[in-house]
């Protein structure tokens, strides 16, 4: 049983600020910003980043929605299933969200084992390559392959460190957003 999501982002933007959200040339922009400035991970960034970005979110929305999903949101917010610490290290000043699974549709969210880039990028043969799964999906998967964090939590056996959760919704999420 699944029974929170965490959300991990930096102090001084707040959580869920979501580069996605932005138009192209603005959130190019925020993202030269932070790569002035060496704010955490995101200023090692590839420059088209962004561009892979957006299109492997489409293709997860896509996969979802082929699922039964019921996206309302056009890119999404992101969370872990499980507590991954290091991931506070990704930021200047990293804070950290827990949210009850019982707030969220679960029409409304998708899973992926591991980070969406490598998921969708990777091509080793791994069953759960370019798959989306839904929550009661992801579950049978956790089963077969346990939580990564526990099993790669340095990165040393694959990119796969954290089940990531995409939020198609705001609205489990707008007491967080107002802040």
């Amino acid at each position: 049983m699944i029974n929170f999501l965490y959300h991990y982002f930096d102090q001084s933007t707040g959580p869920f600020r979501n580069l996605s959200d932005l138009e192209p040339e603005v959130a190019e922009h925020v993202l030269d910003e932070i790569r002035i400035q060496k704010k955490g991970f995101a200023s090692r960034r590839s420059k088209d980043y962004l561009s892979i970005r957006r299109s492997l979110e489409l293709k997860a929305r896509e996969l979802f929605i082929l699922k039964g999903g019921k996206p309302i949101r056009r890119f999404p917010h992101y969370m872990t299933v499980g507590e991954c610490p290091w991931l506070l290290d990704w930021f200047e000043k990293g804070e950290m969200l827990r949210i009850p699974t019982t707030e969220f549709d679960p029409h409304t969210i998708s899973f992926t084992y591991g980070d969406l880039f490598p998921t969708m990028r990777y091509q080793d043969g791994k069953i759960y390559r370019n798959q989306v799964y839904t929550l009661n999906e992801i579950y049978q998967v956790i089963r077969e392959f346990g939580l990564p964090q526990e099993w790669n939590c340095e990165g040393k056996k694959g990119p796969e460190r954290y089940i990531e959760v995409q939020v198609w919704d705001d609205k489990p999420i707008t007491a967080w957003l107002l802040h």
